[in-house]
């Protein structure tokens, strides 16, 4: 375990060395999220407070499962093969929040944070691709498919569909090397679930004729 706190609260950078040892080691990552210890027992004071804490534990996926994910993406069908999306895979998760702050401003939905995933995979395509739409979705399901074979969570995230060039958003897109004339028209949230999902009865909707 690794974390050193400063004395405003916030958590200081781990350090190159510790990330070269995982990335030598092939291990599983875990990353511990607390809200609250600080203010019961800030590192200016000596007196212990009495304030609720929360803890978040999450196991980060690793470049290797989001390449192996990606990957399928691109192998989905395209109309006329003409495969004129983009994919981009984005981990950081304060340039997630900071699409989410502004998708939230944008259409009023305060408090937005994409379910607070590990990553986000945004396909984008041509806005005069005739089967853009078709093709991005065929993409979306690829990549579910792909993270559920490796026991990752995913969720489809629609809200960008209408909103990419709002000036809000469309220079957060720029800053993600989302090309700069194409369409969101959904992005998949990725993330270890804490428990195991629910298999829901599927409606009788074929017919054999």
């Amino acid at each position: 375990p690794v974390g050193l706190m400063t004395e405003n609260g916030l958590s200081t950078d781990p350090g190159i060395s510790l990330a070269k040892l995982l990335k030598l080691l092939k291990t599983d990552v875990y990353v511990c999220y607390t809200e609250g210890s600080y203010l019961t027992q800030p590192k200016w004071s000596k007196v212990k407070r009495k304030g609720q804490i929360t803890i978040d534990l999450h196991k980060l996926i690793s470049k290797e499962d989001l390449e192996i994910i990606a990957k399928a993406a691109s192998y989905a069908p395209s109309g006329m093969n003409q495969q004129s999306w983009h994919f981009t895979v984005l981990t950081d998760k304060v340039k997630i929040q900071k699409l989410a702050d502004a998708i939230a401003e944008v259409l009023g939905r305060e408090g937005y944070n994409f379910y607070k995933p590990q990553a986000l995979i945004i396909p984008s395509n041509k806005p005069d691709s005739a089967w853009g739409r078709d093709d991005n979705a065929c993409a979306l399901q690829n990549i579910f498919l792909a993270a559920h074979s490796l026991g990752i969570g995913s969720v489809w995230i629609n809200q960008l569909c209408g909103i990419c060039d709002n000036e809000k958003i469309r220079p957060i897109l720029s800053e993600l090397n989302v090309p700069e004339n194409h369409i969101v028209y959904g992005l998949a949230a990725l993330g270890y679930p804490k428990a195991e999902g629910k298999l829901h009865e599927r409606k009788a909707v074929i017919d054999f004729v």
